[in-house]
């Protein structure tokens, strides 16, 4: 009798936990351990080596991240090729050619292929070297929800509409971001990711030359800062594609509040980065994280994990990539 009991209750225990269980899988802490506990640990290894060799891949790959979650979600869908028939992502005007970065996530999923096949999905390898990037620069270290799985789509007309350009003015980057499920205040965070990094002349040569009809510089530009930008982007054609400058001209390897001090006085690169203190409002929010490294970095890990999280493909979803740049057939 005590185990027929037993067996009742364990029965009408597993009922309620099925009926109380989400109905969709969730990203969650961990989630390769049983499975393939070295993920993480690969994948770091992977940055490491790429991160001595040049610093600067730290922030193509958090660049990489940004721009895969947000045309699709965070389903790895900016790491595949296009193909005669299709453009995909990766080779948009806003990725094409600034994005960089991908022979480290080939080369992290050869060895997880490698060491466990097919459980490893190249939107949570993205995930991690973001994540390790930023840890690597000096920034901080947080854990990476996990449990993605990889999109079949890839289409660069996507990239086009979802990814905020450089010109965009407050309200544009304010309803940009909103459309994700962003507050304004988080907008402002995830732009500090732009304290590491560096453009190309072409995605700010227009606030040096050609502003508008009357003015051909922008005047809220500090102009011992374009004077600085002339000398390496000159008004010549070969120059927009060539060359590239820092975003943060002072510290542009390291993970710190520079970006937000360079606002303040007005030396923002992109018409989007000095929007940012168009109003008092937002000018506060930038004051705030200039004078509080602790603060930002904190803010920006939340608001960070939570871009991980737009639109995840999991459970049954999507597809677990053998090569992060092809479907698989």
């Amino acid at each position: 009798m005590d185990m027929r009991r037993g067996l009742e209750v364990l029965l009408a225990f597993l009922v309620i936990s099925c009926l109380c269980a989400p109905l969709e899988a969730e990203l969650v802490n961990g989630f390769y351990t049983g499975i393939c506990s070295q993920a993480e640990t690969i994948v770091t290894a992977e940055v490491l080596k790429a991160f001595l060799n040049d610093s600067g891949v730290a922030a193509g790959l958090v660049r990489m991240h940004f721009h895969d979650a947000f045309v699709r979600g965070a389903d790895g869908s900016v790491l595949i090729d296009s193909t005669s028939n299709n453009t995909a992502e990766k080779d948009s005007p806003p990725n094409n050619p600034s994005l960089r970065g991908f022979e480290v996530i080939d080369n992290a999923k050869a060895k997880l292929e490698a060491s466990c096949p097919g459980k490893v999905s190249c939107a949570d390898i993205l995930a991690f070297a973001a994540r390790d990037s930023v840890l690597l620069s000096l920034g901080l270290f947080y854990q990476v929800p996990s449990g993605r799985r990889d999109g079949r789509v890839s289409l660069a007309s996507e990239a086009l509409a979802n990814l905020p350009p450089p010109f965009f003015n407050l309200d544009q980057l304010t309803q940009s971001f909103a459309s994700k499920n962003f507050t304004q205040e988080e907008m402002i965070i995830l732009s500090g990711a732009h304290t590491i990094g560096r453009s190309h002349c072409g995605s700010f040569m227009n606030r040096l030359y050609t502003f508008n009809s009357t003015m051909s510089q922008d005047p809220s530009l500090n102009a011992t800062y374009a004077e600085q930008l002339k000398l390496k982007c000159p008004n010549v054609s070969t120059s927009v594609n060539n060359t590239v400058v820092s975003m943060d001209p002072s510290t542009p390897t390291i993970f710190d509040t520079n970006y937000y001090k360079d606002l303040l006085i007005n030396r923002g690169l992109f018409t989007s980065d000095q929007t940012l203190i168009s109003t008092q409002q937002t000018k506060s929010i930038v004051q705030t994280y200039a004078s509080s490294s602790s603060v930002f970095k904190q803010k920006f890990r939340d608001a960070f994990v939570k871009m991980g999280k737009i639109g995840v493909l999991t459970g049954d979803e999507g597809e677990i990539r053998t090569n992060c740049r092809v479907i698989n057939s």
